[in-house]
């Protein structure tokens, strides 16, 4: 019966249908299949709390393998947990469910997590946020947990509100925050991260110039303002380093142009400058949009084209550009043990998520 299930939910991420009823069933399903295995994991190992890690997504096998090793790190960290890992992406869902680039895996929506979560009663709930900035995509991991708590999915899914009001007066739902959340006093986040990426590449800034690639979110959704942070991370890295600079791929500011004019304006004309990814994993930005290579990554007659790779463009504009890898692929932050203790500090200290929930039924 469950590899039945699984069948049917590994159909439902790449298939569209007319037919509403067809996808209210795939729905279902996956619900289905969520609450079984939740349910299995919670009798066979026997924990009452349990902790979520929502992550963006990815179709990468080395991405996988890092989403893998946090997991695993987790359950160290947390003996006292059950761990599991969901996609907030629908796109990654369905890319790595159909095997995008080579090897298949199935993830699933916070809402099928969550779901099973409290279908399962577990008396403690951990939330964490895989997220680096808190922008667009940590504010649909606080959407979810909140409709999770409402109550708020389909009517053939909802849990005992009994059990939500329960966690919510015993204050036992907690939300973990990203990585670069706090910017100011004694350890904060951004001084403490920019601490280990110099610890990181120490000797790469005797050869060169260092520069991270984060994602970022395009003006119209830069959500609570995050975008700062990267201005931020660089401006900590420069009290280390001059030698240190940070862009993005999507906010307008801190495109590789920009970098290129600040790196220019420091006298950093030629030489080698150094690519790290400055996102959870490596996956499709981090592969294409910064290390790509050759003749589909530059555009001579359009050289500012955001479809230019951070390689080329380097390359092409008097420097020499390297992508320090492992085992052939680049390195996300997950990766790094000291920035990956900075993610389970946070859902150590992760605190009570207030005005969450509110009872989808009338109080009488």
């Amino acid at each position: 019966m469950l590899a039945a299930i699984a069948a049917t939910c590994a159909f439902s991420f790449t298939a569209c249908s007319d037919d509403d009823d067809d996808n209210t069933t795939n729905i279902i399903s996956e619900f289905s299949y969520n609450d079984t295995r939740v349910a299995q994991q919670k009798a066979q190992s026997g924990k009452d709390e349990a902790i979520l890690l929502v992550a963006f997504g990815s179709t990468w096998s080395n991405a996988f393998s890092a989403f893998d090793h946090t997991v695993a790190e987790y359950q160290k960290a947390f003996p006292e947990a059950d761990v599991y890992l969901c996609f907030s992406s629908d796109i990654c869902i369905n890319r790595a469910s159909a095997g995008e680039n080579g090897e298949a895996r199935d993830y699933y929506e916070p809402r099928y997590l969550l779901h099973a979560i409290g279908a399962a009663r577990y008396s403690k709930v951990r939330v964490q946020s895989l997220q680096v900035i808190p922008g667009e995509e940590f504010a649909n991991v606080v959407a979810s947990v909140k409709k999770f708590m409402n109550n708020g999915y389909i009517a053939s899914a909802r849990l005992d509100d009994a059990y939500l009001k329960s966690l919510n007066d015993n204050e036992a739902i907690f939300l973990g925050m990203p990585l670069l959340n706090s910017y100011e006093g004694e350890g904060n986040d951004v001084d403490r991260v920019a601490s280990i990426l110099n610890q990181e590449c120490k000797a790469e800034l005797a050869d060169g110039v260092v520069a991270f690639m984060g994602h970022g979110n395009p003006d119209s959704y830069d959500t609570f303002k995050a975008n700062v942070r990267y201005t931020q991370l660089e401006d900590a890295l420069q009290r280390i380093s001059p030698n240190y600079f940070v862009g993005t791929v999507d906010a307008a500011g801190t495109y590789k142009q920009d970098v290129h004019s600040n790196m220019v304006a420091a006298g950093k004309t030629s030489g080698n400058i150094y690519l790290h990814c400055l996102m959870s994993i490596a996956g499709d930005h981090a592969h294409n949009d910064m290390a790509g290579e050759g003749s589909d990554y530059w555009d001579a007659d359009e050289p500012a084209s955001e479809d230019n790779s951070w390689y080329e463009y380097f390359n092409h504009n008097g420097y020499k550009s390297i992508v320090p890898t492992v085992n052939g692929d680049p390195q996300g932050l997950l990766e790094i043990p000291g920035i990956l203790n900075v993610w389970i500090d946070h859902t150590r200290e992760a605190e009570f998520l207030e005005d969450a929930y509110h009872s989808m039924y009338p109080e009488e």
